[in-house]
């Protein structure tokens, strides 16, 4: 599974790039993304445009091959979060972990109108599509506990580089693949309107600095000070005699992921008349 996403992208690519060589209707797009963010992961497997969705916007250039098919560059900035006290799993409330991240994302896109389209053209004003991409985004995860923000991934909250834990602390920059659904239509002969929701699959489990087993604090504390053993295990309402070390803190299993969604608003840049031949 892991390899049938950069697969299909290339096979896209190719194709699209094959099948504009053939064809008319060459025009680029320039614009800006304004929206919503947001993340699921182990802090918040299930729930898609909750309560932590933020504010996002960014630049959008939009190459258009043909009525079908357009290449996109994207750089996107967004934020995302997730708190266990808010979690209807009481499990995860005990739990208490929370985290937010800025998210800055650079990407390139392939996108397939299910119909002809073209901005200005009355004909073809409206269409479906469907987009798959590559990207690169950077994060950076922070937690509050008792009015106080740690930035977790200096802590080595599950051992990283101790004994018995991750051998390196995670990067934070990384690969993510979009992919997503939109429509498309314009507004004038020059300005189109998308609306779109796009999700990011990612290639890590510590966007939220959640991902296996809890880490002895003692060693924690010792190695990074008595902030990591805080932030590694924040747990409430537990026997104090009892210990979390060894257990399940999240599911190394599934990786996370995070989403861009909302409104693309661009202009259609002035295109080069043709000339022919010999004809000033």
């Amino acid at each position: 599974m892991k390899k049938l996403f950069p697969i299909s992208l290339l096979c896209l690519f190719i194709f699209t790039t094959g099948y504009a060589q053939h064809s008319k209707g060459k025009s680029s797009e320039l614009g800006i993304f304004l929206g919503g963010s947001y993340y699921i992961g182990d802090i918040n497997p299930l729930v898609h445009f909750g309560p932590m969705t933020k504010p996002a916007a960014g630049a959008v250039f939009r190459y258009n091959l043909n009525p079908r098919f357009a290449l996109r560059a994207n750089v996107l900035f967004g934020s995302i979060q997730a708190d266990d006290a808010i979690a209807k799993s009481a499990a995860q409330q005990q739990r208490n972990l929370n985290f937010k991240s800025p998210v800055t994302e650079f990407s390139i896109q392939a996108e397939f109108n299910f119909l002809d389209y073209q901005l200005g053209d009355e004909r073809k004003k409206f269409t479906p599509y469907i987009f798959l991409g590559i990207g690169a985004f950077k994060f950076n995860p922070v937690a509050t506990y008792d009015n106080y923000s740690y930035t977790l991934q200096p802590l080595g909250t599950e051992g990283q580089g101790l004994d018995g834990g991750p051998k390196k602390k995670y990067k934070l920059t990384q690969i993510s693949i979009p992919f997503g659904v939109g429509i498309k239509t314009h507004l004038s002969k020059r300005i189109g309107l998308s609306i779109e929701w796009g999700m990011r699959k990612t290639f890590t489990d510590y966007i939220d600095d959640v991902s296996t087993t809890y880490y002895d604090p003692a060693a924690l504390a010792a190695s990074h000070g008595d902030v990591s053993a805080v932030a590694s295990d924040p747990s409430i309402g537990t026997d104090p005699n009892y210990s979390n070390v060894g257990k399940q803190r999240g599911d190394p299993n599934t990786q996370d992921w995070y989403s861009f969604a909302g409104f693309v608003l661009t202009l259609k840049l002035k295109e080069k008349r043709e000339t022919c031949p010999g004809v000033n």
